[in-house]
């Protein structure tokens, strides 16, 4: 059985598995940011994607102007 784990935002407990785990503590330490840290920015970074992409299936899309306006603002990729 997985061990249970909990971060300071969640304040309870979620049993998962032993590979969950392992992965989660990897990813945490690839992006030098604690294991509750890392998972809430994965959530955050899925979330947004998944914004963008109901956003695209509604045909909305930034303009020519807007995508002007933020490369000005920070430069080429």
């Amino acid at each position: 059985m997985g061990r249970i784990w909990q971060t300071d935002e969640m304040k309870k407990g979620a049993e998962i598995s032993e590979d969950l785990s392992r992965r989660i503590d990897q990813l945490a330490a690839r992006s030098k940011l604690t294991r509750g840290r890392s998972l809430a920015w994965q959530e955050k970074w899925v979330a947004g994607a998944e914004a963008g992409l109901a956003d695209a299936e509604k045909g909305d899309f930034v303009t020519e102007e807007e995508i002007a306006a933020v490369l000005s603002k920070y430069g080429p990729i």
